[in-house]
């Protein structure tokens, strides 16, 4: 199928099961699209069971290989998606928290990839350093999941502010973990795919860990700082709208050809373009088209990307072993997630008050999605990549689900206090 025809069928199955879900499920928009999606998958793979000759369930694996789902979310949709979510997060709100925010997305990424790491290759018998790629890969919260899930959540602000801009943060430190990581422990294999950054070196992994979020952050800076310029010298909120999409397109594709981490790239320039660039570069007819668009366009990519999550499944290989590895995954994710919030908190608990239920709040607000699943799904082959990905899978889809459908339940009992900070 072509680019076109398989983009107009997600965009027509994403209104489908969005309706489905609205008139029946009654979820949270995104959560039902998976939920409808994924039982849309099982429906198809009970009927390829009962009546084989229908040959159903090769047609639709076939369709969904053609996707390319690491690619087409990787490489397409996340700059755009990136862009929109701190678009919509206030540098004002985020300096608040920033030392919270900078610990989780760093010493926290570092910790629960170690522990991840560590449980995972305990488990499995998994190499080592293929078991802390594992690690790397699931243990950022996806902003896609995670401001989808906020949305509908209703928390306090700076509870979303904490959670938001740690999850916009921690998926490019994640990334650029995972990207460490898969050079190290596919030393060969990375050095031929990726432009140069293999290399199985302490020095290299060094190098290329502050190339990436160093050079990601300030051609970020620059570019946003250039397109608000130029936008502070117009007033016509159509081309301002499409200097936006520019910057959010020609930005990601620039940090991924100069080899800096393009996910840290497009957050950077939104909170610019999001804060500064709204209050003295946009009238206020312009702010309020740039922000409408950006929504629209936030929320339809969800939708696809939530109903592409969900027909990922039949390219998961489910057996005993990877479904006992995905549950032992979920745990590990769990506490991996606790220590990455817990201790950055204690750390900064003599210093600071922080409001009631922060710290279970953070770790079950704490989604993992899309991002996980194409970055398994972008590991190079080896005999443990099918399990990675079962394992992934399996994490992915409780997290959106389960953690997702309860994380206000949690809220309203946790934290119900009067808010302290």
């Amino acid at each position: 199928m072509s680019i076109l025809q398989i983009t107009s069928l997600l965009i027509v199955l994403a209104g489908a099961f969005g309706t489905v879900n609205y008139l029946f499920l009654k979820l949270p928009s995104s959560i039902g699209i998976l939920v409808v999606s994924l039982l849309a998958s099982l429906v198809v793979l009970g009927l390829e069971a009962l009546f084989p000759v229908l040959n159903m369930a090769e047609q639709v694996n076939a369709l969904v290989a053609d996707i390319d789902f690491s690619e087409a979310l990787l490489e397409g949709m996340l700059g755009l998606l990136l862009f929109a979510g701190a678009l919509h997060v206030k540098i004002s709100d985020l300096r608040d928290q920033w030392r919270l925010v900078f610990l989780m997305a760093t010493m926290g990424v570092a910790l629960s990839t170690m522990i991840v790491g560590v449980g995972f290759h305990w488990i499995t018998g998994m190499p080592f350093l293929i078991a802390l790629v594992f690690g790397a890969l699931i243990s950022p919260t996806d902003p896609v999941a995670v401001l989808g899930v906020l949305r509908e959540a209703s928390l306090r602000k700076t509870l979303e502010t904490k959670i938001a801009g740690e999850s916009l943060f921690n998926d490019g430190v994640g990334y650029v973990v995972y990207l460490v990581l898969v050079g190290l422990a596919f030393p060969v294999v990375a050095g031929q795919g990726d432009g140069g950054h293999g290399g199985g070196g302490l020095g290299d992994a060094t190098r290329l860990f502050f190339q990436e979020a160093l050079g990601g952050a300030l051609l970020g800076l620059v570019l946003g700082w250039l397109t608000f310029r130029v936008m502070r010298l117009i007033d016509d909120y159509s081309l301002e709208v499409l200097i936006t999409l520019g910057l959010a397109f020609g930005g990601y594709e620039l940090a991924v050809a100069l080899h800096v981490s393009a996910p840290i790239m497009a957050v950077t320039a939104g909170l610019l373009i999001g804060d500064v660039g709204a209050k003295h570069g946009m009238s206020k007819r312009t702010r309020e088209y740039v922000e409408a668009f950006w929504r629209l366009i936030d929320e339809i990519l969800n939708a696809v990307l939530f109903l592409m999550i969900g027909f990922e499944i039949f390219l998961v290989t489910f057996d005993t072993t990877t479904v006992v590895a995905g549950i032992a995954a979920i745990a590990l994710a769990l506490v991996a997630r606790l220590a990455a919030v817990a201790i950055p908190v204690l750390i900064l608990k003599p210093f600071r008050v922080f409001s009631p239920g922060v710290i279970p709040i953070m770790t079950w607000g704490g989604l993992k999605g899309g991002i996980s699943v194409a970055l398994a799904l972008s590991l190079p082959e080896s005999e443990w990549k099918t399990l990675i990905l079962a394992a992934t899978y399996i994490v992915v889809i409780f997290s959106i689900i389960v953690q997702g459908l309860t994380v206000k339940r949690l809220a309203n009992r946790v934290g119900r206090e009067p808010e302290l900070m």
